[in-house]
């Protein structure tokens, strides 16, 4: 993560931060989302060596991304609440059979560019998770737990 900060550093952008080894950037940038990420992505792959998805929010978007939080009334685990960031909307087809695959117990919202998920046992054994986690949503998507979701909305309001 170091090395990810010191390159989006050097290529320009602003008050860089990461959280956890995972990947998760909060940066200032007067670039659209759009051109972040395929600059980001572009990056990533020169320095690194590898491909990357870079799926962008805004700080905005992020809040509104907290505040809606549809199964607030349901989750007792923010780290088995899962919100999948898509590039797009998925298709609703495939929201439709991801929710199929789901325990009783799981519950799946779609809302926009959000997929919001409870997996009560876990995405380890979890049918629906692997519809959300592959390529079947016809979107690029990545997703954090509720944890990390609303820890990048702190760090992104301390810009």
């Amino acid at each position: 993560m170091p090395e990810l900060r010191a390159l989006l550093s050097d290529a320009g952008f602003e008050d860089v931060r990461t959280y956890v080894a995972s990947g998760n950037v909060v940066l200032t940038s007067g670039l659209s989302a759009d051109k972040l990420g395929a600059k980001s992505e572009k990056l990533i792959a020169e320095r690194f060596g590898f491909d990357v998805d870079v799926i962008v929010r805004t700080a905005d978007e992020l809040a509104d991304v907290v505040r809606l939080n549809p199964l607030e009334g349901v989750v007792d685990n923010p780290k088995r609440y899962q919100v999948s960031f898509c590039d797009g909307e998925p298709d609703p087809k495939a929201v439709e059979k991801a929710a199929a695959a789901a325990a009783p117990s799981e519950r799946l919202v779609a809302v926009g560019r959000e997929l919001y998920a409870w997996h009560p046992d876990g995405v380890g054994r979890s049918k629906m998770w692997t519809k959300l986690a592959g390529s079947g949503l016809g979107v690029r998507a990545t997703a954090r737990n509720w944890t990390t979701v609303t820890t990048l909305l702190e760090m992104a309001s301390e810009s």
